[in-house]
């Protein structure tokens, strides 16, 4: 990108520099997301973020679709032994056999999660009372890693069998799902997801 191209785009969240993440977050980040799926592929992503950059994730993202059915997670939660074989020697993904084992152990939590309450939506919303957190806040360093809400999160997760769902790991889940909206208040985005 030349100069004359940075200066006619909106401002956006500091994080979002490269093609990559200023389309991750222009379309998805902080957006209410409300479908299963889409949540169960952040839940997957999310865990097998920690550690690392979100970056390293968004170019594996395809990777992992492909490797993860789709993120299906009554096909995860069936994986077995041989696919678990199979994503340990996938150089798409990250190849932690811990987030691996993870992914497939959330699938059958899930999976659980939407008999008890009929949909994950319907579970995890009620973590804000239905309605996205909105935050107003000027500078990236002053948004917080986790939340009490995150805190919640995280332990009821853990009760239902789920792995690499610390707080902080949640509370980015939150952000990215849009039960809260972290973009900065001089980001375009704030209004428009608000408004979602």
């Amino acid at each position: 990108m030349n100069r004359n191209s940075l200066s006619n785009q909106p401002r956006r969240c500091p994080w979002a520099k490269t093609d990559l993440s200023m389309a991750y977050h222009d379309t998805q980040w902080g957006v209410p997301l409300h479908d299963d799926q889409k949540l169960f592929e952040f839940i997957v992503l999310e865990g097998a973020q920690a550690g690392l950059s979100w970056e390293t994730i968004l170019q594996r993202r395809a990777s992992y679709r492909r490797a993860f059915a789709q993120f299906d997670p009554q096909k995860v939660a069936r994986f077995n032994t041989h696919d678990f074989r199979r994503l340990v020697h996938d150089a798409g993904i990250i190849r932690n056999r811990l987030k691996i084992q993870s992914a497939i152990a959330n699938a059958s939590a899930f999976l659980k999660v939407q008999e008890q309450f009929g949909s994950f939506d319907i579970y995890l919303w009620r973590f804000v009372n239905g309605h996205p957190i909105v935050r107003h806040r000027r500078r990236h360093r002053h948004l917080p890693s986790r939340s009490r809400e995150s805190d919640v999160l995280s332990r009821d997760l853990k009760s239902r069998g789920f792995t690499f769902v610390g707080t902080t790991i949640c509370y980015a889940f939150m952000q990215a799902v849009g039960l809260v909206n972290d973009h900065l208040v001089d980001c375009f985005r704030h209004s428009q997801v608000q408004q979602s």
